[in-house]
């Protein structure tokens, strides 16, 4: 059994479903339908912006973060190779991040230089300052250019997932939630809230940052993202995925409308959260930046406000162990499941005898 259907769930059922034909596979969903990053982000495909990247070397050291940006590389292959970019509306539309300082650029000569193994791009990074004034930003001092970049339509990739599992046998139980987990030498009792208790040889534990509760010893915190989106706006002269601040503002053009999410580093403490809802500062925040930065002098219309509940750690490594001799855990993504999802499910099916 897999407590979580979100896409880390759902990519460990498959690896394995994969590995382990004859066994019967449920995943185990507290909601009617999975309600954490997973349905709720900004589809961004996560390969990262050089500040970004750069940030974790410094906090990470350089084997680790590149062992970080693999597992994401390595991911986002996984779902163009499985879905060929058709159904989830997968599209590698370059990424560019809005830098302040030339000093940032100087560093992105060493950093190609390491990612050439990854990528096979002697340039994964490159300044494209030209493009500013024709993206119409204003206060940016220079761009940064990543052609491996890409967004999808998470909903849609949730959706070929569930389709995917059932078609290879895997059975979901919807609005079950668990409040406690007994393991015994024969076997592990799952007690559910509403009933009735259910029992597995092998579990996973896979709901990410609602993980606390079940597995409190876990290094994991929530962490709340927000996310504004415009009415339509005609002629608006940007695509691609965008980052500023190491990754704590993004956006992107989806049919013409500004998909901006971020600014949780302006409130950190009041976003370290399980509650799923917007707050006025950061979404302030965020307009402040759409006006300013994005659309200079404009007012658009927000049609929608959201928020989805991350995990985050003391770095960012995903924790992916086996916790005991039946249960085995795949959690706290960082903001990046989308991308880490598919690697980390074939690491759990890999440890699994």
């Amino acid at each position: 059994m897999i407590i979580g259907a979100g896409f880390t769930g759902m990519w460990t059922g498959i690896y394995l479903k994969q590995k382990f034909p004859s066994k019967k596979i449920t995943i185990v969903e507290r909601g009617v339908t999975p309600a954490g990053a997973s349905a709720r982000n900004a589809g961004f495909a996560c390969f990262g912006s050089p500040t970004e990247i750069l940030s974790d070397i410094e906090l990470m050291g350089k084997e680790q973060a590149l062992q970080l940006l693999s597992m994401r590389f390595e991911g986002l292959r996984t779902i163009q190779k499985i879905f060929a970019n058709g159904p989830i509306d997968f599209t590698v539309c370059k990424g560019y991040e809005l830098l302040d300082h030339a000093r940032d650029l100087d560093q992105l000569p060493m950093l190609n230089a390491w990612l050439y193994e990854l990528t096979g791009s002697p340039e994964t990074f490159c300044q494209q300052d030209e493009q500013l004034s024709q993206f119409g930003f204003e206060s940016i001092a220079h761009l940064a250019e990543n052609r491996f970049e890409g967004s999808l339509h998470p909903g849609k990739l949730l959706s070929a997932l569930h389709q995917l599992s059932v078609k290879m046998g895997i059975r979901f139980l919807f609005s079950t939630e668990v409040r406690d987990v007994e393991e015994r030498s024969t076997g592990i009792k799952l007690i559910t809230v509403k009933g009735p208790n259910l029992v597995t040889d092998r579990l996973v534990h896979c709901t990410n940052a609602f993980s606390n509760r079940l597995l409190p010893k876990i290094d994991l915190v929530p962490a709340r993202g927000q996310v504004l989106l415009t009415e339509p706006i005609p002629g608006l002269r940007f695509r691609g995925t965008f980052h500023y601040q190491e990754g704590y503002y993004y956006f992107r053009n989806l049919d013409d409308r500004i998909l901006l999410g971020g600014a949780r580093n302006t409130s950190f403490q009041t976003e370290y959260t399980l509650d799923p809802f917007t707050t006025l500062p950061v979404q302030q925040a965020l307009e402040t930046f759409l006006t300013t930065v994005i659309l200079p002098g404009q007012q658009p219309v927000i049609t929608h406000r959201w928020a989805g509940i991350m995990a985050m750690g003391k770095e960012k490594m995903p924790v992916v162990e086996q916790l005991s001799d039946r249960s085995f855990c795949a959690l706290r993504m960082s903001g990046m499941g989308v991308a880490l999802a598919p690697t980390v499910g074939r690491k759990i099916a890999e440890m699994m005898e």
